[in-house]
């Protein structure tokens, strides 16, 4: 089963959706994790309290960014209430795979990004609490 979940995250990874930047966005963010060097912006189009149109841009590694791609597929054309409501849980059944401390924080950045573009938070709870390195 895990092989079907690598597939798809390379799959993404390979043909990210939603990749590049809006014009004129109505929010945008951009966050990194400094263990590897990841980095992801979010642009954010709203429409009537939806996400009408998102798209990610950055580099890293393929955890990141299918995470990335993953989650814009995922939450446009969402209400805005709905997506706030999206968990790191909700991120890691998209992954499909287990992460380990460093890499968990490679699959969490995309949401990390798009929380703090929606909500203004920019550190998760107790985030520099026992950092591991590499």
């Amino acid at each position: 089963m895990d092989d079907l979940y690598r597939e798809n995250i390379l799959e993404h990874y390979k043909h990210p959706r939603n990749q590049g930047t809006l014009d004129h966005p109505d929010v945008s963010y951009e966050d990194a994790n400094p263990l590897c060097g990841d980095r992801i912006r979010m642009d954010l189009k709203l429409r009537d309290g939806h996400i009408d149109q998102i798209r990610f841009s950055g580099h890293g590694c393929s955890i990141s960014q299918a995470a990335a791609s993953m989650l814009c597929e995922a939450v446009e054309g969402k209400p805005l209430e709905e997506v706030k409501k999206i968990g790191r849980d909700d991120v890691l059944e998209m992954l499909g795979i287990e992460l380990g401390p460093v890499r968990l924080k490679c699959g969490l950045l995309a949401l990390k990004t798009l929380k703090a573009g929606v909500y203004g938070i920019t550190q998760w709870p107790g985030e520099n609490e026992g950092e591991e390195g590499s």
